[in-house]
């Protein structure tokens, strides 16, 4: 049997809120409190944890809409209208899943899902707002996930939201997630108004350092390409731009330092990490042959790059045992993008395909490495 330990909703569509269905589950006591009192059904197998997942805030979408989201998010910017048409209809038919926990619930069932770490969907990262509007809505974004874990501390663990916009403000926001509302990590975008995480005007040091020494996990996930402009057809902006976004999001924290100043960081990187994991050599060259390119790291980039996690989103045996083969089976998460078209709906039929794998290092990615780095415990 399982247990979640105390103490310690994917931005593919329009965000207007006449595109979405109602929350369906109430609040109910205190989300610390509460945290960790129940055990997960293993259903007589090994813990499966889905590390990538999204819930969407009704009441904030509804707040945020007079401030037009949908004029500044790139995966709507860059998206024909046929593209948009598509997404619409999709959060139409998805908006259960996406806010109703009793449908999740039920779907979870379906998938042979115990515990779902549940993040914000990325179209409520919101980082365009004013600072204070963006602490706002994080906080009551933060504290209905605290209530969706407290309600159903056996299934469900969180992960915060952040105002990435003002350092101080996401520095604060993440010691409240993680010291008072018992959540395991933050989810945030691969870049903040067009800077980098590495960028110096963004500060993010001290957010990276409190992350550090509070010992939790980081999850990366785009929300578009934010340079779109060819990307516009065949819902490139997703397909291409997504997993392009990711790449340079974590080139950017390997080149610009961040990992040789805080080595202890735990970052996963969605859609399996984007294209960088599956192509590092080069920029290992580059590193050797081109003084540019050492402007800051003393050592070679994949051996930064093995320090990162990655989901399981690969869609292909092949690409996710070659994965698996580099970084380890340590180093791999089950996750499965729920409740988006783009999702994975049988993640454990996928990672079974990959023959490699022993039954320790299958149970490892099913859920054995979520639960070490969100700090799931077990217990016969």
């Amino acid at each position: 049997m399982f247990h979640t330990c105390s103490g310690i909703a994917d931005g593919h569509a329009c965000d207007h809120p006449d595109h979405f269905g109602h929350d369906a589950a109430g609040a109910s006591g205190d989300a610390a409190a509460q945290s960790g009192l129940k055990m997960a059904r293993s259903k007589g197998k090994s813990l499966r944890i889905d590390i990538h997942c999204h819930y969407l805030n009704t009441e904030v979408n509804a707040k945020a809409a007079p401030l037009h989201p949908h004029e500044k998010e790139p995966a709507i910017i860059f998206a024909n209208a046929m593209t948009n048409d598509v997404n619409r209809k999709q959060m139409k038919d998805r908006a259960a899943q996406l806010s109703d926990v009793d449908r999740r619930i039920k779907d979870m069932d379906r998938m042979g899902i115990d515990i779902q770490a549940v993040s914000a969907a990325p179209s409520q990262y919101y980082y365009w707002a004013e600072p204070d509007i963006g602490l706002a809505f994080s906080r009551e974004i933060n504290d209905r996930i605290a209530e969706i874990v407290a309600m159903h501390p056996d299934r469900f663990v969180g992960l915060g939201t952040v105002p990435l916009q003002d350092a101080k403000m996401a520095t604060a926001e993440l010691v409240r997630c993680v010291k008072k509302l018992g959540m395991r990590g933050v989810q945030i975008n691969t870049q903040v108004n067009g800077m980098d995480l590495a960028d110096k005007r963004l500060g993010l040091d001290r957010f990276f350092a409190k992350a550090q020494e509070l010992d939790v996990v980081i999850l990366i996930h785009p929300l578009g390409f934010d340079k779109g402009d060819r990307f516009v057809d065949y819902y490139f902006n997703n397909v291409i731009g997504n997993p392009l976004e990711s790449t340079l999001a974590v080139s950017h924290l390997i080149f610009g330092g961040v990992l040789d100043r805080y080595p202890g960081l735990k970052f996963c990187v969605a859609h399996a990490g984007g294209y960088l994991p599956h192509y590092p050599g080069r920029m290992d060259h580059a590193w050797k042959a081109r003084p540019d390119a050492r402007v800051t790291i003393k050592k070679k980039p994949s051996s930064y790059l093995k320090k990162f996690y990655f989901d399981s989103m690969t869609f292909d045996t092949r690409m996710l045992d070659g994965m698996i083969e580099r970084y380890g089976a340590r180093h791999v998460l089950l996750g499965t993008d729920y409740p988006y078209d783009m999702g994975e709906d049988n993640p454990i039929k996928l990672i079974e395909s990959v023959s490699r794998l022993t039954g320790a290092e299958q149970d490892l990615i099913m859920g054995g490495n979520a639960a070490r780095l969100l700090k799931i415990k077990a217990r016969r």
